[in-house]
């Protein structure tokens, strides 16, 4: 995302709870996913759990992007 679509997330998300809640998301799940990757070794589980967030994280992100061009429309 770049600098743009996040100063629009921050301005629309105090009257948008959903999309709130989907950049929290985002912002979380790109933690853990980073912190399981950096680990020296990983387990088939934590693999696949990693596997498992990122899926999450994209459907946020497209998800939030369809949000954030009904907001651009309406600006």
């Amino acid at each position: 995302m770049d600098k743009t679509d996040l100063e629009l997330i921050i301005k629309c998300s105090e009257q948008d709870a959903e999309l709130k809640g989907l950049y929290d998301e985002h912002i979380s799940y790109g933690k853990i996913i980073e912190k399981l990757e950096n680990k020296a070794y990983l387990s088939p589980t934590e693999t696949l759990e990693i596997k498992e967030l990122k899926k999450k994280k994209l459907a946020g992100k497209t998800r939030m992007e369809a949000l954030l061009i009904k907001y651009r429309k309406g600006d």
